[in-house]
């Protein structure tokens, strides 16, 4: 039904022509996903200072009362980031879809990054997205090959929200299946297609992944939604009333 060399020359062809707009699009997710700037913690040497430091508190008669602040100091900071990921993070993924998808049809601004906050329908964004992680997350527990499997069930989830933000989770998460159903391995080869890309981001200390690799990569997935898409259409799986917030599906992707 598509091949992965038209996807990506469809995707560089797309994000090239506003390209700074997909890179402050891309930047951003970089740097929501903490991809940006990789710290290098030695985790022996922190443990070891932070026993230092209780070891002199106790000299002083204080060190129950620094371990409890420690305690509540991370615990703290633990639920802050769940908060930000719940409320910021998963609606800005959603945000990036739309500037992404947007950029196929026209030169759309950056500020379509805030869309899912803009949108009547933000709760329920937060809310799918809350349960798309969670599921993802409690399928991994179990074993890692279910938790891939299910990452790319849903991978679909936060694009679909991106056209239709007010999409009840159950409509949401069907659509994905049906989308990715017999696509799960193609769509895991096109993410391996990237590695090479990834590491010389890497070597270039991140600088080409900001530029190039992330909204090369970010523009190319928009262009398999755009396949997905106009499949269901064409099959008459979907219609405009499920999907109204994109252009009319581009036939030219099928392949029957």
């Amino acid at each position: 039904m598509w091949f992965r060399e038209e996807l990506k020359m469809r995707g560089k062809s797309c994000f090239v022509k506003n390209y700074w707009t997909a890179v402050a699009a891309g930047a951003v997710l970089l740097f929501l996903n903490r991809e940006l700037f990789h710290i290098n913690i030695n985790q022996d040497e922190v443990r070891a200072s932070l026993a230092d430091a209780f070891y002199s508190m106790s000299m002083f008669g204080i060190g129950e009362i620094f371990s409890f602040f420690m305690s509540g100091l991370i615990s703290i900071i633990g639920f802050a980031a769940i908060l930000f990921s719940l409320f910021v993070k998963n609606v800005v993924e959603v945000g990036a879809n739309r500037v992404f998808m947007e950029n196929r049809e026209h030169r759309t601004g950056f500020e379509a990054i805030f869309y899912g906050f803009k949108s009547r329908s933000y709760g329920n964004v937060v809310l799918v997205m809350f349960l798309r992680d969670l599921y993802i997350a409690l399928w991994t527990l179990l074993f890692l090959i279910p938790g891939i499997i299910k990452f790319y069930e849903y991978r679909m989830v936060s694009y679909i929200l991106s056209e239709n933000p007010g999409m009840p989770n159950q409509r949401a998460f069907e659509i994905s299946r049906q989308m990715m159903d017999g696509q799960k391995m193609a769509a895991f080869m096109l993410d391996l297609s990237f590695i090479g890309w990834k590491i010389l981001g890497a070597l270039t200390c991140g600088i080409l992944t900001v530029f190039y690799v992330k909204p090369y990569y970010e523009a190319v997935y928009a262009e398999l939604y755009a396949v997905f898409r106009a499949h269901a259409f064409y099959t008459g799986a979907l219609t405009s009333a499920d999907l109204p917030g994109y252009g009319e599906a581009d036939y030219d992707y099928i392949r029957r």
